[in-house]
């Protein structure tokens, strides 16, 4: 029966209401630097996660009967291992659903113990030492490739296709750049065909490189690999041009960012730099990412730097896992994340036992006139 106005301000008046579905609201952590070099990658994977939420809401979803109203509680690592237990455990007490992050590996894994003793589902959309998903914890997950494949892949082409015979070997002794610049070394051992000619390192806060640059220059190689961020990959290319040091740089998805031209000014050179994303799509899911980038810059008014899509694919994960278990309650939805096969924007999302990624892809990138440049997407 339809009701008039007048005879529904009456049933108002009586206290009477139209049945409303209730809501919950579900919290999702991010956790990435916010401040210090790394914040603008830390940033980005904030506003990644932010899309997500958003477009959550605008779908009203249900789960368990009620409304989902989310929310995304974003903190501040500072890409420090402490700040990052510490921001772990403050999402752990805030009892979000799941947490997005962390950015570096050296937050991600002391960090992860938190989370799993908590019970908290956790996906890194960045962090890549194979370690955070060998610990045994059944609630860590990642959505892009780790070291070993990384390494392995920027193994070959410095030698294969850019036919480096010397390498020289730099990291900036974090838990990411070791360990990458560690698989890497060993990965030139395996394919065989190059010397490493020099290993050195300096720390992810450094401005100053000439020391070891001078020693590397002696050894002449045609590849110099850095394991680190884009923040001191700049400077250190600028130092490299003013030594006339002409090798090839080489690099992991740390340094692949938008960013890189700005911070490495005229030194980057076209087709000097090679680095790799550690995630990839090809045809048709190409147009989904080139959609997904200008959203991004329409909705923040800055560049994509890097990790921004795959943030935004672990919330979408996390809300389809939490829809297939009909529960918002993490101990009830773990085992459907753990199951999960979803399209997202960077691709099909399934991973295996570990929580790793399956049959990840890698994206190769260099730059050319100031502007990063895809060269081919691997498995």
């Amino acid at each position: 029966m339809r009701l008039l106005p007048a005879t529904l301000s009456c049933l108002l008046a009586l206290g009477f209401a139209p049945a409303a579905r209730a809501q919950s609201v579900v919290t999702i952590g991010s956790a990435s630097p916010l401040s210090g070099p790394g914040a603008h990658q830390g940033k980005d994977i904030e506003n990644g996660a932010r899309m997500a939420i958003d477009d959550l809401n605008a779908k009203h979803i249900a789960i368990g009967g009620k409304t989902v109203k989310w929310v995304l509680q974003a903190e501040d690592d500072a890409s420090d291992p402490k700040q990052g237990t510490a921001v772990a455990q403050k999402l752990v007490d805030a009892r979000v659903a799941a947490v997005v992050g962390h950015l570096n590996s050296g937050p991600t894994v002391p960090a992860s113990k938190i989370y799993h003793s908590a019970g908290i589902p956790q996906i890194s959309p960045a962090a890549t030492t194979p370690l955070y998903t060998h610990q045994g914890y059944e609630t860590a997950f990642r959505v892009v490739a780790n070291d070993n494949m990384v390494g392995r892949t920027l193994a070959n082409y410095a030698i294969r296709e850019l036919k480096a015979k010397k390498i020289a070997v730099i990291d900036d002794r974090t838990a990411f750049g070791q360990g990458l610049a560690d698989e890497f070394a060993r990965s030139v051992k395996a394919v065989g065909g190059a010397q490493l000619v020099s290993r050195q390192f300096t720390n992810d806060k450094a401005t100053d490189f000439n020391a070891i640059l001078t020693q590397i220059r002696a050894t002449r190689p045609d590849v110099i690999f850095y394991g680190g961020m884009d923040a001191v990959a700049g400077p250190m290319l600028k130092q490299m041009k003013a030594l006339g040091i002409q090798a090839k740089f080489v690099s992991g998805d740390g340094v692949c960012s938008e960013k890189l031209p700005q911070l490495a000014g005229d030194a980057l050179g076209d087709d000097k730099v090679t680095c790799v994303v550690a995630g990839g799509v090809t045809g048709a899911e190409e147009a989904g990412m080139d959609a997904f980038v200008r959203r991004y810059r329409q909705r923040f008014g800055i560049p994509l730097q890097t990790y921004a899509p795959y943030a935004y694919d672990a919330v979408m994960v996390f809300a389809t896992a939490m829809q297939k278990a009909n529960s918002v309650d993490p101990a009830r939805f773990l085992p459907a994340l753990a199951a999960i096969r979803y399209q997202g924007v960077t691709g099909t999302i399934a991973f295996d036992a570990n929580g790793d990624l399956r049959d990840a892809a890698l994206t190769l990138y260099t730059y050319r006139k100031g502007q990063q440049v895809k060269l081919k997407v691997v498995r």
